[in-house]
């Protein structure tokens, strides 16, 4: 365990605790009444509004009746508990038996189902939100969202705990807008929608140790998770851990102006969903941009959908220290390892892509090819090419159908590549994608700085285009042997072939790269949690005896 895990398990071991001399406010919008004293569920306060007059203490707690429906936005402003302290929000059974249901608040008609602002210190669990449109009261608001965290000028929102959340439905528009072609091909879209949690902190405003956990958020129209700071990158120490996100019509978790997040165990699914005609239609299951120190683990992300970008889980430009492992990444159209421009220190190692990149330019309506490896020195539209520096990507395990091409581009600036210890299982053939859909690549280059590219196993000779600047010095060729090919499941890619065992090959630093990786090079384990014994194994998971395959 290291300092940065054991120092959350503390923070989250004292918010366990509370003030024995803590309040208890009950709120029923039925059988509820804003005059009654609120100090049980059988006189509970009935409006949501009357948080606003009650003078919080921290340790209070404030309870929700279980399955009644709230139509109002439950608002937190200037509300203050203590690190030791903090106060609660949570659902209730009627009777006082254990919860069984959920507390909704419907934000129909609203902008927000939960608005924080300028508060600390609070934990909130057990929530059903939705906000299905139109909104009535449109203001100066071009957003709606299911849980907005909003820091402005130099306020400091800090400890916040959102747990056992299910946010679904959260749409702008009424049903039956559409979106154009150019909508989808904006940045990030240019119209109202729907999110399902976003964190935004302008200004000189601070978020700060925030934990998104075991939550489900479904179907919104843009984002699901939206993490978004300044330059400063004042959105800093947040936990999005073991949550589920589901058909977003954006991506499913993004960040920018972000330091020191943990995105682990999530399972995302159908990110730039199309099922409904508001969503946008495009997005990664997640990617980062101007973001520092992020780690990404232990995910699922399967099944984005987009014109372009929409790979399982992207690095976009103005980057450092962004490393994804041991995650498994499927049926993604944009592809699998995608790492913009004037990145440094970005790595992809230990993970699966299992027919990832499979969408072809040109084809409905998309302007991007997918890939299933690309360096690219984009860096915005109006910028010159910056191709990405110190790009670590090892022991990653690749498997492509054989009626798929597998397209690779690799900008010719980019200095620093490492591509060791791989599996590229490709069955179908490769191909050279020369440039991306902005700017071709700078043909004066004749060779990249600092590469090292050997040790890779490759099904064969034409799995890795000879066009290609780079090639493998000392490539290995066959089968990995895997145990179900083509399967949707990390263990259908536990090669069976002994020869594989202990193959691979320490990871270096890079030339003129004394950092490497925040997290150290070399790796105490494969994606399954078994050890790898000293001298690694070729790909992301370690060689295992046939005749164990039933206890796997």
């Amino acid at each position: 365990m290291n300092d940065i895990d054991f120092k959350f398990i503390i923070i989250f071991l004292i918010f366990l605790g509370y003030n024995a001399e803590a309040k208890d406010y009950y709120f029923h919008p039925k059988m509820g009444n804003d005059s009654a004293n609120g100090s049980s569920f059988k006189s509970p306060f009935k409006s949501l509004v009357k948080i606003s007059d009650l003078t919080l203490e921290p340790g209070d707690r404030i309870f929700l009746a279980a399955g009644e429906v709230f139509h109002e936005t439950l608002v937190l402003d200037h509300v203050q508990g203590s690190f030791e302290n903090p106060i609660l929000i949570d659902s209730y059974q009627n009777n006082g038996d254990d919860i069984k249901e959920k507390s909704m608040l419907d934000a129909t008609g609203l902008l927000n189902g939960l608005l924080i602002t300028n508060s600390n210190h609070i934990i909130i669990k057990n929530l059903d939100i939705t906000a299905n449109g139109p909104v009535d009261d449109t203001g100066d608001g071009e957003m709606r969202v299911g849980v907005l965290i909003f820091g402005k000028g130099n306020e400091r929102i800090t400890n916040i705990h959102l747990e056992e959340l299910h946010i679904h439905d959260i749409f702008y528009e009424k049903e039956g807008i559409g979106r154009t072609e150019g909508e989808v091909r904006s940045a990030n879209g240019t119209q109202k929608y729907g999110w399902g949690i976003r964190m935004i902190a302008n200004d000189d405003a601070e978020i700060e140790n925030v934990w998104i956990s075991n939550s489900t958020i479904e179907n919104v129209s843009h984002t699901g998770i939206k993490l978004t700071g300044t330059q400063k990158q004042n959105v800093r120490n947040v936990r999005i851990l073991d949550n589920k996100v589901f058909r977003t019509g954006g991506p499913g978790i993004q960040m920018s102006g972000v330091k020191f997040v943990h995105v682990k165990g999530n399972e995302v699914s159908h990110s730039g969903s199309t099922d409904d005609s508001r969503k946008w239609g495009r997005g990664s299951g997640l990617w980062t941009w101007s973001a520092s120190y992020v780690m990404i683990e232990h995910n699922s992300f399967m099944y984005a959908n987009g014109p372009g970008d929409s790979a399982g889980a992207h690095i976009d430009f103005n980057c450092d220290n962004v490393i994804l492992q041991y995650n498994f990444s499927a049926e993604n159209a944009g592809g699998f390892c995608e790492i913009l421009g004037n990145n440094y220190n970005c790595a992809y190692r230990y993970n699966i892509s299992v027919n990832d990149g499979h969408r072809i330019k040109g084809e409905n309506g998309a302007f991007q090819e997918g890939k299933i490896f690309w360096l690219s020195g984009y860096q915005g539209g109006q910028r010159e090419r910056k191709a990405p520096v110190n790009s670590y990507f090892y022991n990653n395990t690749m498997y492509v159908k054989s009626d798929q091409v597998s397209k690779i581009a690799i900008d010719n600036r980019s200095k620093g590549i490492l591509i060791v210890n791989n599996i590229f299982h490709l069955e179908g053939r490769s191909e050279l994608v020369a440039g991306d859909q902005y700017k071709p690549d700078d043909e004066s280059v004749s060779e990249m700085e600092s590469v090292f590219f050997e040790n890779n196993l490759f099904l064969n000779g034409s799995n890795w285009p000879s066009g290609i600047m780079i090639q493998d010095a000392k490539p290995l060729f066959g089968s990995a042997d895997f145990k179900n090919p083509g399967g949707m499941k990390p263990k259908d890619y536990i090669p069976q072939n002994k020869e594989l065992i202990q193959k691979g090959i320490s990871i270096p630093f890079l030339p003129n790269d004394e950092f490497g990786l925040m997290d150290g090079l070399d790796m105490q384990t494969d994606f399954l949690g078994n050890p790898t014994m000293g001298k690694p194994s070729l790909g992301a998971i370690n060689y295992v005896e046939k005749k164990t395959d039933n206890n796997q």
